[in-house]
């Protein structure tokens, strides 16, 4: 079963926005990831920021890859366009829809795995170009479809659930945007939805490539060896005909914290994020100062979270390459084959 669809029911009181939808209206199928999975919290945040935005569901565009976080466009804004591409190859695709029809708002959702390791090139060349879009990696630091594994994200010196320990540095992706000129950067929690929709809504609203990483717990991979009701405990003592994993229900982790306070959050291994909201007086619109900034609070074991850069001037791919105003699949065949004069006038160009 890969998805259990929503009853079509609509309490007459529902609210609506000012395009006369309900928030409900955002939704979609029901999540059948894990019980307490913080890459549900991410999907709530972005039913709340599509609401609260008053945007119809219809022009939006939700392009995914391959993992648990390229499952959850499912499970979010039902009615809108959506298209799940193979592994790591989500960037390339939207780029071209976005080409193809830049009257819709692009929403990337792509994970650790899908992002910093296959799709690691594509993701930087979408960030370079500036493709007008709203990314948002889900940020778990594991493989969560096939076990757990370290993803590239994972930071140095973190342990498995076996307890191997990862000594491989992190690819950091908040960086990487940041370097190749982004011009909307953000990183969050996904425990902190107070923070979380208002990023979301900035990059939906932002005319350039934007990007949010979100730190999103794994509960599923955080049983103990020793346990005699961990997975590879009843394997090694169990004769069965088929492979099943039952996925202990975990409790989601939240988190509220004033800007410029530092607050650690236990996970459900036992181990603790340190997560700095940014203070007030924070200049955002500074890249350089922004980069610095990150990597001296990581130097201290700390993830910085909120709004870290921002262009006001930011342009796109359609501006960059002086494309028409009208969407180029809505040109007719006398406006894309203008005649021969036309083209001896490109040809002179080109001489």
């Amino acid at each position: 079963m890969t998805f259990i669809a929503k009853p079509r029911l609509h309490h007459p009181t529902l609210h609506t926005n000012k395009v006369g939808f309900t928030r409900r209206d955002y939704e979609g199928r029901i999540s059948t990831l894990c019980a307490g999975c913080g890459h549900d919290s991410i999907s709530a945040a972005i039913i709340q920021a599509c609401w609260d935005l008053d945007i119809e569901p219809h022009r939006v565009a939700k392009l995914s890859g391959i993992g648990c976080s390229s499952k959850t466009p499912d499970y979010f804004l039902g009615a809108s366009h959506g298209f799940n591409t193979v592994h790591g190859r989500m960037p390339s695709v939207l780029t071209g829809a976005n080409m193809a029809n830049r009257s819709l708002l692009y929403l990337g959702i792509s994970g650790d795995g899908d992002s910093a390791s296959i799709g690691l090139g594509q993701f930087a060349n979408a960030m370079r170009r500036g493709v007008r879009m709203a990314y948002i990696v889900e940020n778990n630091g594991v493989y969560g479809l096939t076990k757990g594994q370290f993803s590239a994200t994972a930071d140095r010196g973190s342990k498995s659930k076996k307890g191997v320990v990862n000594s491989e540095s992190p690819v950091d992706l908040v960086g990487i945007a940041l370097q190749l000129g982004a011009t909307y950067v953000a990183r969050s929690f996904s425990g902190d939805k107070a923070q979380l929709v208002p990023l979301i809504k900035g990059a939906m609203a932002h005319g350039g490539a934007a990007f949010i990483d979100v730190i999103s717990p794994c509960v599923t991979f955080n049983n103990h060896g020793g346990s005699t009701k961990s997975y590879d405990y009843v394997r090694q003592h169990n004769e069965a005909v088929s492979r099943i994993d039952f996925m202990t229900p975990g409790k989601e982790i939240t988190t509220e914290y004033a800007p410029g306070e530092l607050v650690e959050v236990e996970q459900h291994d036992g181990s603790m994020l340190r997560l700095r909201k940014l203070h007030v007086d924070y200049d955002p619109t500074d890249r350089y100062a922004a980069i610095g900034f990150m990597q001296s609070r990581a130097a201290m074991g700390e993830i910085v979270t909120g709004l870290l850069y921002i262009d006001p001037l930011a342009t796109d791919l359609h501006t960059s390459l002086n494309t028409c105003a009208a969407p180029l699949n809505t040109l007719k065949a006398a406006q894309l084959n203008p005649g021969a004069k036309a083209l001896e006038k490109i040809n002179a160009t080109l001489r």
